[in-house]
């Protein structure tokens, strides 16, 4: 009876951890697939995204095109590719801006502690006191839609989330017995920084940022639904969800695929976060 029974707990842990493993598997799958898509619409897209054919507007999948075409006959399946591409570079940018700087915020409000961690915590409050869409709006009133807007508004946001993660596991690394033993032989408070917290909060930092890319995403998407994304006529998902709504009745698909394209972005993100997190996390791991 007890073989059968060691048997069947291997088989179950076997199976736990693959599925564990398929989060990582799935997003990094999905991910890589989009960014492949975003890439390859640097080079190559069916027709030119911003293409008018009036003569063949709002045409059904299949009847001109494959995902057919919008109100200004435009081809679907190029603007979702440009719009890929415009999505994920905007959203790559400002979660890496935003974790930079907030990374290097928590690991110095960390090591200094006393009213520098307090200020630090204080900005943090007013800044999410103000979402990304009310500082686009702001930014956009003095500098107008686009890229760069939409970057800063979103990156704004990312650096107080960052700095209150990356504050909180430094803590908890200043307090391991390998800071107390590279305190005791003289290492000053930047050198246990770089060489001994910041490597041991990497993890958790990489899998905040993956999670963090799903809301720079949905961020980005509202932005330019607003039209204070990316000015035309540079395809974004947002944008054409926000074209696409006097049209729902007529033409459905046009507000279907890039929601579908968003959710899809989305999943991934967070399927690949959680994959890392259970990668990386060794509390994880031993569970």
């Amino acid at each position: 009876m007890a073989p059968i029974v060691s048997t069947a707990i291997a088989t179950h842990r076997r199976v736990f951890r693959l599925s564990r493993r398929m989060n990582l598997i799935s997003g990094a799958v999905i991910i890589g697939l989009l960014v492949a898509v975003a890439l390859l619409s640097l080079v190559w897209t069916p027709l030119p995204p911003a293409k008018m054919q009036i003569i063949h507007k709002l045409q059904p999948p299949l009847a001109f095109g494959l995902l057919g075409t919008d109100q200004f006959g435009r081809d679907v399946l190029s603007m979702l590719m440009a719009g890929c591409w415009n999505s994920l570079s905007i959203a790559i940018t400002a979660v890496a801006i935003g974790g930079t700087l907030g990374s290097i915020a928590g690991i110095s409000a960390a090591a200094i502690r006393g009213p520098f961690e307090a200020l630090l915590m204080r900005i943090c409050d007013v800044i999410f006191a103000l979402p990304p869409i009310l500082s686009a709006m702001v930014l956009g009133a003095f500098l107008g839609p686009g890229r760069f807007t939409a970057i800063t508004a979103i990156a704004v946001f990312m650096i107080p989330v960052f700095a209150r993660v990356t504050l909180a596991t430094s803590l908890q690394a200043w307090s391991r017995d390998y800071v107390t033993a590279a305190r005791a032989i003289g290492n000053t408070r930047l050198t246990i920084s770089l060489r001994h917290v910041l490597p041991n909060i990497m993890s958790q930092i990489i899998v905040h940022g993956a999670i963090q890319l799903g809301l720079a995403i949905l961020t980005e998407a509202g932005l330019s639904f607003l039209g204070l994304g990316m000015a035309p006529p540079a395809p974004t998902w947002g944008r054409m969800l926000a074209d696409a709504q006097t049209y729902l009745a007529l033409a459905p698909w046009l507000a279907i695929l890039p929601g579908l394209a968003i959710a899809l972005t989305v999943f991934g993100f967070n399927m690949l976060g959680d994959g890392l997190r259970d990668l990386l996390d060794p509390r994880e791991a031993s569970r």
